[in-house]
């Protein structure tokens, strides 16, 4: 498929989506506050929040164990 910025393969277009949709979490996790919650909310959510952090946890190891796997290193992006 080509478009004005170039041609794209349809691997390279899922590799995209799948970026794209790593980064729209990436940005609704940063919205996240949980120091705003009222007490009680807090408290009502907290088994659905820690199963929701066990689960992000495992994921995020398993795509960073995928890119270790294949001889790469995960590294904190350097400030400008």
């Amino acid at each position: 498929m080509c478009r004005p910025a170039g041609c794209y393969s349809l691997s390279n277009m899922r590799t995209n989506d799948e970026m794209a949709r790593l980064q729209a979490a990436v940005r609704a996790l940063g919205d996240v506050d949980v120091s705003a919650w009222p007490e009680a909310t807090l408290k009502e959510q907290l088994g659905e929040l820690s199963a929701t952090l066990v689960t992000l946890d495992a994921l995020l190891t398993r795509v960073a164990d995928g890119v270790r796997g294949r001889g790469l290193r995960v590294e904190e992006p350097v400030s400008a």
